[in-house]
């Protein structure tokens, strides 16, 4: 793994995520005030699929150990809701005779955070009710039809009474100037959000 956050090596990636995650503080949500739980996971995005690795083995370990982790794919869940709404076979029909830009707004209006995709989430953590923490993966494969301030906008008033873990491929940017940002793939700056903590910032 490239050097990321000052880590620079997986093990040394996945010993300070767990090491976080596994803790009393973090499980209890202690020292964030009236914020909600939102940890950012940011990781560059040629790390992707070492991240992923990471994110597997620290759900196994941590159920293993009594915490309890519901993992979210943001892009599976997608798919779950465009075959639920049964315009999935008719868009894989469409895709290669509509125009991308076309295809991407149908997908951000049956995608809507508000109305279609935080819902969805929100079932999936009652059908899963009693985790302890919530992985939301997938960021990066739903982009650009979703994105994930939006989600996370939507999401506060629903995922707000269990520790939220985002696995972000780019960096989440804080600065005098801008204020804080999600900047997906290291190179769109334009997602602002900031009730989140950089989980790589966290002290055990």
């Amino acid at each position: 793994m490239s050097i990321t956050n000052n880590l620079n090596s997986s093990k040394s990636v996945y010993d300070h995520l767990f090491g976080i995650i596994s803790g009393d503080r973090f499980l209890s949500m202690q020292s964030i005030g009236n914020e909600v739980p939102f940890y950012i996971c940011p990781f560059l995005p040629e790390d992707a699929s070492e991240m992923s690795k990471i994110q597997r083995q620290l759900s196994n370990r941590l159920n293993n150990q009594g915490v309890t982790v519901l993992t979210i794919n943001l892009y599976d869940l997608s798919i779950e809701i465009l075959k639920e709404i049964d315009v999935w076979d008719r868009l894989l029909e469409i895709e290669q005779t509509v125009e991308k830009e076309q295809l991407k707004e149908l997908l951000q209006g049956v995608l809507d955070p508000e109305t279609h995709l935080v819902p969805a989430i929100a079932k999936k953590l009652e059908e899963g009710a009693g985790f302890d923490v919530l992985f939301l993966t997938g960021v990066g494969e739903v982009f650009p039809y979703i994105r994930s301030h939006n989600v996370l906008n939507n999401l506060q008033s629903t995922a707000k009474e269990r520790p939220t873990v985002i696995f972000f491929p780019g960096a989440y940017t804080h600065s005098i100037e801008s204020g804080a940002s999600l900047d997906l793939f290291d190179r769109l700056h334009d997602d602002k959000y900031y009730r989140a903590f950089n989980i790589f910032h966290c002290e055990a």
